[in-house]
């Protein structure tokens, strides 16, 4: 490969990887709906997100990694993927669950806050 191909192919690897960290960080759930989720703690090892979301709020469209999401309120929200599917979810008061890395926005269907 001559050295000005290379140059070339250099550049073009260097946009992909920049065009892709600012996909991601569009899909951080801090990012795009700062009003509802904040960093309460980010370490190597865990990052802890408080989450409210008021009745009948949605977040926008955002990412997780696998997760373990604790509910401190009882709440019933929507899962909303990209493709259009929902899943409605209740949650108790206490009750921990784990979720899969997903993408998704999340609704309060309930007349409380979410928290």
């Amino acid at each position: 490969m001559s050295k000005l191909n290379l140059t070339a192919y250099a550049s073009f690897i260097a946009a992909l990887l920049a065009l892709s960290e600012g996909s991601a960080l569009a899909q951080d759930p801090v990012k795009v709906a700062p009003d509802a989720y904040k960093v309460t703690s980010d370490n190597q090892y865990v990052r802890v997100l408080d989450i409210h979301l008021k009745p009948g709020g949605k977040s926008s469209m955002h990412s997780h990694p696998g997760y373990v999401a604790v509910a401190l309120t009882p709440c019933k929200v929507r899962f909303s993927a990209p493709d259009g599917k929902s899943q409605e979810v209740e949650f108790k008061g206490g009750e921990a669950s784990w979720r899969d890395a997903e993408s998704h926005s999340v609704e309060n269907l309930g007349t409380a806050e979410c928290h």
